[in-house]
């Protein structure tokens, strides 16, 4: 085995760099965690409750739970869709990301803060990984690993370094601003709600959002149509929903993949995850949970190359994830291409989150990651709905 200063260098400390990092240091690894700048990413901030058990998450770092979700057609008409009896958990992301990227040092990883430059192969195979530190002065530092982890977004300097097909890559743009939350309870406004505003004129080929965050709320929205200005769609829904007056604590925006890519690794010792891997869901844009379940995956994938020197154990981790989600994945992105394409059909999508059956189903699949197969009724129930409004047999 060739001396190297890592087994691994994890590029990135979000969501997946972060609990891949755990995983390896777990199991007695020497990683390094690169951490650009500890930027927060836009998000919504919700976590299905089975993450918390999955991935060993205190209940503390939850700032609200979600009881309810509304859904706004173009016409302003609302559907109120309940959880039940249990909930959406709401993270926020600048305390959510450190803590995780700490419960990965306390495991040993070694965090530094720095931005990624490039890499390359030496005769030998050894990776000599290049980046510009953070720490004190400016400075470049290179280093040498058994393996790369790139876990650095939608936009990967990694990926377009070593994996020709995330050239290929999907994305829509996410925006919001984080704003001190209502004191009361309105109309508008509620922090055990999530409202979700499917018009055209505020997104014209995916959603905005208002979200709460406990005393902070996320208002957003998400497109990929060029010439789309985020930022006046925001402040349109600032306006309509009366949170212009409210404080504004920060800004972000960033690039939100929206299609798993069809490789994730190079094909030697460099595997992708989270956003640089696609793991966004489509249509609801959720990516925290698959952020760390692909985190936790391309871990033991990359666990057993470094056990083995074989690289096709690389590609286990891109197959474990689309045979548990790959059909999902694939169902969302019909339904965003289908469902999101216009007023008309946003107004017909609110109208079928009325039905209780698509209430159940949709909160079930999305509190526990999976389907209940023994109600095969309701799924054939759902399906017969949803072709009736394709076709244009129900109204909204």
């Amino acid at each position: 085995m060739k001396q190297t200063n890592f087994d691994v260098v994890v590029v990135g400390g979000g969501p997946a760099g972060a609990t891949a990092a755990t995983e390896l240091a777990k199991a007695n690894y020497k990683v390094l965690l690169l951490e650009r700048a500890f930027r927060i990413k836009p998000c919504g901030g919700a976590i299905p409750p089975c993450l918390l058990a999955e991935f060993d998450i205190p209940e503390s770092l939850l700032v609200a739970r979600i009881r309810s979700a509304r859904m706004i057609s173009p016409s302003n008409k609302s559907v109120d869709m309940p959880v039940g009896d249990t909930f959406v958990g709401m993270v926020d992301r600048d305390v959510f990301d450190p803590w995780l990227r700490d419960r990965a040092v306390e495991h040993g990883a070694e965090l530094r803060i720095g931005a990624f430059k490039s890499l390359h192969y030496d005769s030998t195979g050894v990776i000599h990984l290049d980046y510009q530190s953070k720490e004190g002065e400016l400075r470049d530092v290179s280093v040498t690993t058994r393996a790369v982890l790139g876990a650095d977004g939608a936009r990967s300097a990694v990926a377009r370094q070593t994996v020709p097909c995330s050239a290929d890559l999907k994305w829509v743009l996410a925006y919001h601003e984080i704003v001190e939350a209502p004191e009361q309870h309105n109309d508008h406004y509620d922090g055990d709600r999530c409202d979700v505003w499917y018009q055209g004129k505020l997104s014209p080929d995916f959603y905005a959002w208002v979200f709460p965050h406990g005393k902070h709320a996320s208002i957003g929205v998400g497109s990929e149509a060029d010439g789309f200005s985020a930022r006046h769609a925001v402040a349109a829904l600032r306006e309509k929903t009366g949170l212009d007056t409210r404080q504004t604590v920060r800004r972000e925006g960033a690039p939100i993949p929206m299609k798993p890519l069809k490789r994730w690794e190079d094909g030697k010792s460099v595997l992708l995850t989270g956003d640089a891997a696609g793991v966004v869901a489509p249509a609801s844009g959720e990516g925290i949970y698959y952020a760390m379940l692909t985190g936790k995956l391309c871990a033991h994938a990359m666990a057993a190359y470094l056990q083995t020197a074989d690289s096709k154990q690389l590609a286990q981790a891109r197959k474990a994830f689309m045979r548990l989600h790959g059909k999902t994945f694939w169902v969302l992105g019909l339904l965003q291409r289908f469902w999101y394409s216009s007023d008309k059909r946003r107004e017909k999508f609110v109208a079928m989150c009325n039905d209780k059956d698509v209430q159940e189903l949709t909160w079930q699949g999305y509190t526990q990651k999976k389907l209940v197969r023994r109600r095969k009724a309701a799924h054939l129930r759902v399906f017969l709905k949803d072709l009736g409004q394709l076709l244009g047999l129900a109204r909204a």
